[in-house]
């Protein structure tokens, strides 16, 4: 690989894992909001609601920080991004509601085991189908 190229991806690496962090941190400070503010009883579907939030930051995040040099219209991009995302999303809410609701598990080990998963398959859907 040229060392240009391995630059621009490491940068791109970088950029997703500062954005993944900031968009996480609003995921899950909205999770905690609803089950401990709102008192939503079931822990998937407070993490469905509070999903809605980190990716809006990340999409957001993703355009102008991460692959910033991409190209395409903002409502392609929106469009797929949100597509990949409802994915993840329902990914994510499965893996809380079979982690918290079913097994008893504690809800924030649950929303760290899902969000392993959502970070490997963001980038790669992001970085080859939404900004490409």
């Amino acid at each position: 690989m040229p060392a240009a190229v391995d630059n621009a991806l490491r940068g791109q690496l970088v950029r997703y894992l500062i954005n993944g962090v900031v968009a996480t941190g609003v995921h899950y400070a909205v999770l905690r909001f609803n089950i401990e503010v709102l008192q939503i009883p079931l822990a998937g579907v407070a993490n469905a609601i509070a999903a809605v939030f980190g990716i809006a930051v990340s999409f957001l995040g993703s355009r102008y920080f991460v692959f910033r040099g991409s190209q395409g219209s903002m409502a392609r991009q929106g469009t797929m991004f949100v597509l990949v995302y409802a994915a993840i999303a329902l990914l994510h809410a499965l893996v809380m509601y079979v982690w918290a609701d079913r097994l008893g598990g504690d809800y924030t080990i649950g929303f760290l085991l899902a969000t392993a998963m959502q970070m490997a398959f963001s980038f790669l859907a992001n970085k080859f189908l939404v900004f490409k």
